[in-house]
């Protein structure tokens, strides 16, 4: 009796009692057409070097448990690449990555990196993969969510009831459909499949390059296998409590606090936009904007999007780099009347991307995103919670706090919550935050650190993700993972001139 209970004890701390991994299938590569390249952004004058890059790639499968409390039972796939280090002789070891999501699919992103100017499979190799429920690997189908979003014009309550009642609907079906499976898309499982790729790859440690959720992936790993870990770096912290209630409020004062930023980089160049000289004037000019469109939304003939109160708070909630076309937009705005889009609003919303072909690669996967969100979901998820929030932020942040969510994501999840418990543990970590972005604000890689430890490097931007885009700071990333130098600071993307 004491032996069961030590080791159900040791497979719930998720290291233990797994049997050893088999072995990595690897096989053929997909075969991936122009139209999809073209259709995944990439520049023709770059396709060569995708193929090049991907010629190199090597792409197998994982066997995992279904559910780690079971490991002898059902099995599933886990899809993954490996981009060997092109220096052999100075190879440091295993470099996984992931995009972010949850739900984004990690299986290209080593190529993504390298084509980015990111030295880093100079001395390692770099694996991608497919969490569990997103593309090569296992997942299912089913609904999430509403179905229909709310008209034109502020939301009603009316209205919010139904998409309330919707998701509810959505959430309990998807739940429902395969809870055997759904109910184990949880941050902790892939983890726990991320670790048996590093065992199936041999490595002794691991080190681990996250964004946005993937921050959430790489402090989740580092809770559960603190050991395992060689080097690890996170960029735009996630919270450190799985709250979606408090996911909601502190992004929607994030996205104002930087709309004041613009709001002041507007007033700088009042003669161009003719918003105000000051913040204040600014801030004024756009809610009466706002409020214009909410009473009168405006469609046009020759592009299909409607112009209202909550477009213009999407508008204003921006990063910096877009600081120049949006406002462009926005003072097109003050008198446009259709039924043509004006120059600068047609160029945001008139080029379409092509339709996604057949062969294309599934980059971000809605059952997954919402599961492992719900999965781990702690806060409150009634109507009544929600809609009051959402009635406190119209009230608090006049231009851009209608954009922010007026329902709860996980309304009616039908599976118990798993959050994951994080702990303070050993093995290099830096995460870098930037300290004017609202899609994981700042707050949230302080907040980390006090729980797990590591090293925080500032970054004086408001783009998310930035560091494995601006160069200055990737090469820091670079010679972080090759050396163990932790950078003091990063530079960070300026802002417009």
């Amino acid at each position: 009796m004491i032996l069961h209970t030590l080791i159900a004890g040791a497979v719930a701390l998720g290291a233990l009692a797994v049997p050893a991994p088999p072995a990595i299938t690897w096989r053929d590569c997909p075969a991936y057409s122009d139209d999809v390249l073209r259709w995944s952004g990439l520049a023709e004058k770059d396709f060569p070097e995708f193929r090049r890059l991907f010629g190199r790639t090597e792409c197998g499968t994982l066997k995992v448990p279904q559910n780690y409390a079971d490991p002898g039972g059902k099995q599933i796939t886990i899809a993954l690449t490996r981009l060997k280090a092109t220096d052999r002789k100075r190879r440091v070891g295993s470099l996984a990555v992931n995009p972010g999501g949850p739900g984004g699919s990690g299986y290209l992103m080593p190529i993504e990196l390298v084509m980015g100017g990111a030295k880093l499979n100079d001395r390692h190799d770099l694996i991608g993969f497919d969490p569990r429920g997103v593309g090569y690997s296992t997942k299912v189908k089913c609904a999430v969510g509403p179905q229909r979003p709310p008209g034109p014009g502020p939301v009603t309550e009316e209205e919010a009831r139904r998409v309330y009642a919707e998701t509810v609907k959505g959430n309990q079906e998807c739940g429902k459909s395969d809870p055997g499976f759904v109910g184990q898309l949880t941050t902790a499982n892939v983890a726990r499949d991320l670790d048996r790729i590093r065992a199936a790859l041999g490595e002794p440690r691991l080190s681990f390059l996250g964004v946005s959720w993937g921050t959430w992936l790489g402090t989740v790993y580092r809770s559960l296998f603190p050991g395992k870990v060689r080097r690890m770096w996170l960029d735009s912290q996630a919270l450190p409590v799985p709250r979606m209630d408090v996911f909601t409020e502190v992004r929607a004062m994030a996205t104002d606090r930087d709309f004041r930023r613009m709001a002041a980089w507007i007033a700088g160049r009042d003669d161009t936009y003719g918003f105000g000289s000051t913040e204040e004037e600014v801030v004024s000019a756009l809610t009466r904007l706002r409020e214009k469109y909410d009473a009168d939304p405006l469609t046009f003939t020759d592009i299909d999007v409607t112009i209202d109160g909550r477009m213009i708070a999407e508008a204003a909630g921006q990063p910096s780099v877009a600081w120049p076309d949006v406002t462009e937009v926005l003072k097109e705005l003050v008198d446009a009347t259709g039924p043509e889009a004006p120059p600068a609003l047609k160029r945001a919303f008139g080029d379409e991307r092509p339709p996604k072909p057949a062969d294309a690669p599934e980059r971000q996967n809605r059952v997954a995103n919402v599961s492992i969100f719900c999965n781990e979901d702690l806060g409150p998820r009634t109507f009544e919670s929600a809609w009051n929030a959402y009635q406190q932020r119209l009230k608090r942040y006049p231009v851009t706090g209608e954009a922010s969510a007026f329902f709860p994501l996980c309304a009616g999840w039908p599976l118990p919550a798993q959050a994951p418990k994080l702990r303070h543990s050993g093995g290099s970590l830096v995460m870098s935050g930037h300290l004017h972005e609202s899609p994981s604000p700042y707050e949230w890689t302080l907040e980390t650190q006090k729980v797990i430890g590591g090293h925080v490097v500032t970054i004086d931007d408001d783009v998310h993700g930035s560091a494995l885009r601006t160069p200055g700071c990737l090469t820091k990333v670079v010679a972080y993972f090759e050396t163990g130098h932790r950078p003091g600071s990063c530079p960070g993307v300026p802002l417009p001139s």
